[in-house]
């Protein structure tokens, strides 16, 4: 790993990981498409598939308006890089609580797949696979904002 570009692809699919969470929370609907190629996968498996960019859209806004709130974080993961292709996982936390009042926490790791592409590298698969979730009711509030 003593080649800078080798350094350089591992920064910027870091980053595209980083938008993926990014745009989620922020819910920039369209950046968050884009983050995939435009025949790209999002798999969550027992819950949800979408097997396009339209589709990605179209169903990041249907299931983050199930959600009072909602947070994800990322946590390190791996990449392994070979030319233009790559494979990595990433480990995530995320909680929140539904509309209808049940809460939700999870540990999970997605299983990625990238492509290099004139705009950046982008994910051509993405596949959730939870390792530890949690019902019980959160106790906490998002903040009440001070007029």
């Amino acid at each position: 790993m003593h080649d800078l570009k080798a350094i350089a692809d591992r920064v910027e699919i870091d980053a595209l990981r980083g938008d993926f969470t990014d745009s989620a929370l922020t819910r920039d609907w369209d950046r968050f498409a884009a983050l995939f190629t435009v025949d790209g996968m999002w798999r969550i498996p027992g819950a949800a598939e979408f097997f396009s960019r339209e589709e990605i859209r179209a169903g990041i806004e249907r299931l983050q308006g199930n959600w009072e709130f909602f947070v994800q974080a990322n946590h390190q993961g791996t990449v392994s890089i070979e030319g233009d292709l790559a494979v990595g996982r990433v480990y995530v936390s995320e909680f929140g609580r539904f509309h209808d009042g049940r809460s939700h926490r999870n540990f999970s790791v997605y299983h990625d797949r990238y492509l290099r592409t004139p705009d950046g590298w982008r994910f051509t698969e993405r596949v959730y696979e939870v390792k530890y979730v949690d019902s019980s009711p959160l106790t906490g509030a998002p903040p009440v904002p001070v007029s």
